[in-house]
């Protein structure tokens, strides 16, 4: 690939709000995703289930046995040092990019939605925060709520292309998209107060970051049928509409600069996670 980051090059709101970070913590962010993307590619090539597996068991072996010749991995494993991410965090990610390694994928209820797009993508909220200096456990989890809540509108979003690949994470029929798209709003508005506990520098980008996210979702919602929704192609933040998100985002900073919610007042639906997965051992 060329020397444009993973990061720029597959997910766009990530990159635009990016903009808004310091240079050094975007390069680390950048690195974060460069990881998961590497490992997401594997899932997503366009080749045999079994050579799948074996390049996925080569790439968790070589990051297991800390193969510092891959360059992905060393920057990995710097910020795994640097700033104190538990090891059970990154096997949640790879096990649930592993699970798409299949003919056929199909989840069977919410709590297999829940859990799968904490696996793959709450993680990466729950990483992203630490590197942004986030130390407090309830706000910590309030950036896994982030991750899910932006692996649940992509889910939303991707529902025809992800059929054509034989993955099934929700039924294709509007109801089904428009109620997990509503899923994902509860998640957005655990996250919102937390964002408080971010240091300020960085504060500006998450809150550009989950407005682009969740502007995904709306526009899907004023599909209103799955007839309009199939016809629409991949849906998308345009630059206009990412631009007034920026500008709503600063409402949202005064919001959150003059508002106040203890810990305990912030909800968390981790509830059927933890049926599985104990997330205060990872926390």
């Amino acid at each position: 690939m060329s020397k444009k980051s993973y990061l720029s090059v597959y997910a766009r709101s990530f990159s635009w709000a990016g903009f808004f970070l310091p240079k050094e913590t975007f390069k680390k962010c950048s690195a974060l995703y460069d990881f998961c993307r590497v490992a997401d590619n594997i899932a997503d090539d366009d080749d045999k289930i079994e050579n799948k597996e074996k390049k996925f068991a080569q790439f968790e072996n070589d990051f297991n046995q800390k193969n510092f010749n891959n360059i992905i991995i060393k920057n990995m494993w710097g910020l795994i040092e640097e700033f104190n991410i538990s090891l059970k965090i990154v096997q949640d990610l790879l096990m649930g990019i592993k699970s798409d390694i299949k003919d056929k994928v199909k989840l069977n209820s919410k709590k297999d939605l829940l859990i799968y797009s904490y696996s793959v993508a709450g993680t990466v909220g729950f990483m992203m925060a630490k590197i942004l200096k986030v130390d407090k456990k309830n706000s910590l989890k309030s950036a896994i709520d982030l991750g899910i809540a932006m692996q649940l509108t992509n889910i939303s979003r991707d529902v025809i292309e992800d059929s054509k690949n034989n993955r099934f994470y929700i039924n294709e029929n509007f109801e089904e998209i428009s109620s997990t798209i509503k899923l994902a709003d509860t998640f957005y508005k655990n996250s919102f107060y937390s964002i408080k506990d971010i240091p300020i520098s960085f504060r500006f980008s998450i809150l550009v970051a989950r407005r682009v996210y969740r502007k995904i979702g709306l526009k899907i919602l004023k599909k209103k049928n799955l007839e309009n929704y199939q016809n629409s192609g991949k849906i998308y933040v345009s630059g206009t509409e990412k631009i007034l998100e920026t500008f709503l985002s600063i409402l949202d900073l005064i919001k959150l600069t003059f508002s106040y919610k203890r810990d305990k007042q912030i909800q968390h639906n981790h509830t059927l996670i933890n049926e599985e997965i104990n997330l205060d051992e990872r926390i």
